[in-house]
């Protein structure tokens, strides 16, 4: 099997140990080391790096199994390297406040069932390659969560819609409000860092920031402490200024901007007037719009004040706790929303009302002798059947009873148009009504993506 060396600039770190594809020999052997700088490969003598995930300045993050487990468990293995110039008494300082901060994500991975649980942390302590200096890491296993985060979905499927951001919102809003309760701010919410399970849909958060601040942090107040992604951070966390609950909310509102228009931060930020220019390039709501606008004002006291405000603006049936002092009051809540038809939905209904105009015609027809009569007969008759069911007064199999009782009221009453001949007549109606409406429903797509 393939062993990936998690030592920072190792040229070569895939080593191939053959060996360790018998179970008996990897519940055995007690090390691995690699060929080429040798970096233990086993780390905390159980977990064996396969592949990197991702690396940035803060550190690595690697998709391991977990040896002791039967099934060899996926997990995700992240590394974090404090600077190499830190005194000893600093370097204590830091793996204090490592342990410190890794009791914080146990702490909200055993809370909450879409943050990862926290499986495993360590410092590790390795002589160093090229130099005579030791190297110290620290690293955490968290839960691998099978998926694909927001940013990888978004450059698959394009912009999401309103529906989807809705869906976002609710679910990153729901941890965000376990979260700050727990006294705790992530700092660095964004798409990539939300991963949707590929088998149940939730969202999970991922890459809290507090570890990354103990690796940063330590060496003083002319250290850089930041802890964000450019473009999604509010302006007090850029400025090194204190950060409230708001702050994730305000990177919370960016990345469904970025998600809503498929367009970057920077090409959504307007820097001569500092504002956000995004609602010329997504088709939102007011009630949403309004919501988002009120989330990305650049002052804090500006902005809703928790994640629970935000969560009763969006569904008025959610308790609101009293405001902070930091949160102006809360705006009016929008009406429910009628849920919009689907495709099928359309086809169906276009179909039963084309049926009906066949019947009535029909029948009609045959029982008054004036035309004036039963078109308006019909033409009423056919608007209260649209209207009730753009109401949703009839739906589903409401509509195959009222066609069934529609036609064996005709058949009753006008023994004359009891023919195969006479039937197909609203069958064709019904099945021309669809063609025509799937007709229009693709011109509308298609100018409706057009003129986006």
């Amino acid at each position: 099997m393939k062993v990936y060396c998690t030592r920072p600039g190792c040229p070569r770190p895939d080593n191939y140990a053959s060996d360790l594809d018998s179970e008996e020999t990897r519940r055995k052997v007690q090390q691995k080391f690699c060929t080429t700088c040798g970096m233990p490969l086993i780390l905390d003598s159980r977990y064996l790096p396969e592949e990197l995930l991702g690396k940035g300045g803060f550190g690595t993050a690697l998709l391991a199994c977990d040896r002791r487990s039967p099934s060899l468990r996926k997990c995700v293995v992240k590394q974090f390297m404090p600077p190499s110039d830190l005194t000893p008494a600093q370097l204590a300082m830091a793996q204090t406040l490592f342990e410190r901060e890794a009791k914080v994500l146990d702490r909200l991975g055993n809370g909450h069932p879409q943050i990862p649980n926290l499986l495993a942390y360590f410092p590790l302590e390795v002589p160093g390659w090229h130099s005579p200096q030791p190297q110290q890491f620290f690293y955490i296993v968290q839960q691998y969560i099978e998926g694909q985060n927001l940013e990888d979905e978004l450059a698959a499927k394009g912009r999401f819609t309103e529906a989807d951001v809705r869906d976002v919102l609710e679910q990153t809003l729901s941890i965000l409000q376990y979260v700050h309760e727990e006294n705790v701010i992530h700092r660095d919410i964004k798409p990539s860092n939300l991963v949707r399970h590929h088998k149940t849909g939730r969202l999970f958060l991922l890459d809290f920031g507090a570890v990354k601040e103990v690796t940063q942090g330590v060496g003083g107040a002319g250290r850089s402490t930041g802890i964000y992604t450019p473009g999604y951070a509010p302006p007090e966390q850029m400025q090194g200024a204190p950060v409230f609950p708001s702050s994730d909310l305000y990177a919370l509102a960016v990345s469904c901007i970025v998600l809503l228009t498929g367009e970057e931060p920077k090409q959504l930020f307007d820097s001569f007037s500092s504002s956000w220019q995004w609602t010329d390039k997504a088709q939102v709501s007011p009630e949403l719009t309004a919501i988002l606008n009120r989330m990305l004002q650049s002052i804090p006291s500006d902005r809703l004040g928790s994640a629970q405000e935000v969560l009763q603006t969006l569904n008025p049936t959610v308790t609101l706790s009293p405001s902070s002092p930091l949160s102006p009051p809360s705006p009016p809540p929008s009406p429910p929303r009628r849920r919009r038809f689907s495709t099928i939905e359309l086809l169906g209904n276009a179909a039963f009302t084309g049926f009906e105009a066949g019947i009535l015609v029909m029948g009609l027809s045959a029982l008054l002798p004036s035309v004036p009569i039963v078109a308006v007969v019909v033409a009423i008759a056919l608007i209260s059947l649209v209207l009730a069911q753009s109401q949703r007064w009839i739906e589903k199999t409401d509509l195959i009873i009222i066609a069934g009782i529609s036609l064996g009221l005709e058949l009753f009453l006008v023994p004359g148009l009891r023919s195969p001949t006479a039937i197909m007549i609203p069958i064709s109606i019904a099945l021309g009504s669809i063609a025509v409406t799937a007709l229009f429903r693709l011109i509308y797509i298609i100018l409706d993506r057009l003129l986006r």
